[in-house]
């Protein structure tokens, strides 16, 4: 084959380009791209999904004591498990008298009880819960979670995050965030006062923000999750927004609910967990008399941090 007819047409068609002649092993690990071919890798997108299966088989009464994921790695291309490429959710599953325990390599986890009673121990500190409270706990440690009435809870790390990078929990007295409870009394109440004081029509919706004595600064839980307990009044509807966060939304109250995700509906299901794709315009509508409550988890944290969370009100396509 001719030299002409061998070389590419531009840039772009180049593949990876090697040293010519490396001296070290250090020298020939070397590879080089170019404006033409490094941007334009192509990974699947965010799927917005709804599991259902995986929170029908945590409430079942006969299900043993154990954890099942919402895992879309296949459909993701993520080498670990992963819900979304920075967050991944779990339900549950403890049985009255059973212990589970477990020890996720993260930086923090998001614990909410969907039904049920017991405690978690990590050793140097124990919290009993109810059905309606929040649990934030530091990640990389081995907690002890005892069912005293038979439970299930929501369980919501940075497992994917950590594994990107091949990054380690941080050390126990170097946690983001110690452990905090919240009481499902205290939510409500706060939440009640939400709407006691009232908001304007630039506010987006009356979600309740969590967070904690270490990052009150930042407005979050974590330094990258965002926490908030989303609520909509009967026969109300959510304006339609966009944000570059993606959100795993627990789907706690909302008969007759649905969200719309880039023009097409999607029907709610309680205790389903709901993926919102990062940039897509989408609204939350309560065709119900009943307040509607949704418990949402964001990789806000991160985009706060690069100053590109890129929030704005919109409308949908067509």
């Amino acid at each position: 084959m001719s030299q002409t007819a061998s070389r590419p047409r531009d840039i772009a068609e180049m593949p990876a380009q090697r040293p010519s002649d490396p001296v070290t092993e250090a020298q020939a690990r070397g590879r080089f791209f170019n404006t033409g071919n490094a941007f334009n890798v192509q990974l699947p997108p965010v799927p917005d999904h709804l599991f259902t299966a995986e929170a029908i088989a945590a409430l079942d009464d006969s299900a043993p004591t154990g954890l099942t994921a919402c895992d879309l790695s296949s459909q993701l291309a993520c080498r670990f498990p992963a819900t979304t490429p920075l967050v991944l959710a779990r339900y549950a599953r403890i049985r009255t008298g059973e212990t589970l325990a477990t020890e996720f390599a993260a930086s923090g986890i998001i614990c909410y009880v969907i039904r049920g009673a017991g405690r978690t121990d990590d050793g140097d500190e124990q919290v009993v819960w109810n059905a309606g409270d929040l649990l934030i706990l530091p990640g990389g440690r081995r907690y002890s979670h005892a069912a005293t009435e038979a439970a299930v809870l929501w369980i919501v790390t940075n497992e994917p995050q950590l594994a990107f990078e091949h990054l380690r929990p941080p050390a126990a007295s170097d946690a983001a965030t110690a452990i905090v409870h919240f009481t499902g009394d205290e939510i409500a109440r706060q939440i009640k006062f939400l709407y006691d004081i009232g908001r304007g029509e630039e506010i987006a919706g009356s979600a309740l923000i969590f967070s904690s004595a270490e990052q009150e600064a930042s407005r979050n839980i974590l330094p990258t999750l965002t926490v908030a307990m989303n609520s909509l009044p009967g026969g109300a509807s959510q304006r339609p927004h966009v944000h570059n966060a993606v959100a795993v939304s627990l789907i706690i109250k909302g008969a007759q609910c649905y969200s719309t995700m880039d023009g097409r509906r999607k029907d709610w299901a309680q205790w389903a967990t709901s993926i919102t794709p990062p940039t897509a315009v989408h609204s939350h509508h309560n065709g119900g008399n009943e307040q509607a409550m949704f418990l949402i988890v964001q990789d806000g944290g991160i985009f706060y941090h690069a100053r590109a969370m890129g929030f704005e009100f919109a409308e949908h396509p067509g």
